[in-house]
């Protein structure tokens, strides 16, 4: 390209960096991408950026797809040229867009892992005494008992929870407060867990933090992350765990169970129903089951 649309490229990255305070990687990544777009405008003798259209940003994509890019990626590179047109427009070097139209190719869903019951009933059977030990059951139990992100569950503080009524108060995304159940032996783990934090806060006993460390202050999402991957290694897990598959399988088992999507919606704290129905694949099979042997159209004549 001319030299001229180069340096529009520079002037943008530069935008990024010190106007907006993108982190230095993700000026890297909006760098690749736009000097990816900039060697096909080179190769199609498209020397500025005015000369750029919709067309020319959809043969890009299209492109990038036919040379193995997943759809990710390929969104991505359109997002990145979309926000650097966005500042050229702002900078009156063109009068419209060329890539506010440009649709990328939908990225298939990612489908959430989940544990079965029976690996997890093994996952959540730890041993051991103690302050660590009571803690972390607790923190396992409630996890799947009530289907917590972590944000949430590090977030608790001591009044959130009432045993009394079994129930745990939970600011979700968006700040926005709801009320799930806690099982039984989520409750008799936070009960042992309690008794152990009461001797061990010491000097921090005006933290409120529900789950301490052992410096007494509020537990953090990582230390969390740590102690599931370190039980999940000592109960012979043979898959990747982590604090958000707790909350998958959660939702996976009681779909399994209640067939009660909207309940299952409000327990999760989803905004949107299309956002739980992500779940319903890991029941289908029990669904066929359900639908072969009641349906009447679908069940088998017996002699």
């Amino acid at each position: 390209m001319k030299p001229e649309a180069n340096d529009w490229r520079e002037r943008f990255l530069k935008h990024l960096e010190i106007e907006r305070r993108l982190s230095p990687q993700t000026v890297d990544a909006y760098r690749r991408d736009l000097n990816d777009l900039a060697r096909w405008c080179d190769d199609g003798d498209l020397g500025d950026w005015q000369a750029v259209d919709g067309e020319h940003l959809r043969s890009w994509s299209a492109q990038c797809y036919r040379r193995g890019l997943s759809a990710k990626s390929v969104q991505r590179r359109l997002s990145a040229s979309r926000s650097f047109f966005r500042y050229l427009l702002r900078e009156k070097q063109l009068s419209t867009n060329p890539a506010a139209d440009v649709s990328a190719p939908k990225a298939g869903k990612r489908l959430p892992g989940n544990l079965d019951a029976d690996r997890m009933a093994r996952l959540l059977d730890i041993d051991g005494e103690g302050p660590i030990a009571d803690r972390d059951r607790a923190i396992l139990e409630l996890l799947y008992s009530s289907g917590l992100r972590l944000s949430e569950l590090t977030g608790l503080d001591l009044g959130d929870i009432d045993l009394a009524d079994g129930t745990v108060r939970v600011t979700g995304k968006g700040s926005k407060e709801r009320i799930v159940p806690v099982g039984r032996m989520a409750q008799q783990a936070l009960k042992t867990w309690l008794k152990s934090r009461a001797a061990w806060a010491g000097a921090h006993a005006d933290e409120h933090a529900l789950f301490l460390s052992q410096r007494g202050n509020r537990l953090s999402g990582r230390s969390v992350q740590a102690r599931v991957k370190y039980w999940a290694k000592r109960q012979g897990i043979d898959t990747n765990v982590y604090p958000h598959l707790f909350r998958h399988s959660f939702a996976s088992h009681l779909l399994e169970s209640s067939h009660d999507l909207r309940g299952v919606q409000e327990l999760l704290g989803h905004a949107n129903i299309s956002t739980t129905q992500v779940y319903t694949h890991l029941d289908f099979q029990h669904l066929a089951q359900i639908y072969d042997a009641t349906h009447p159209r679908a069940r088998k004549k017996h002699d």
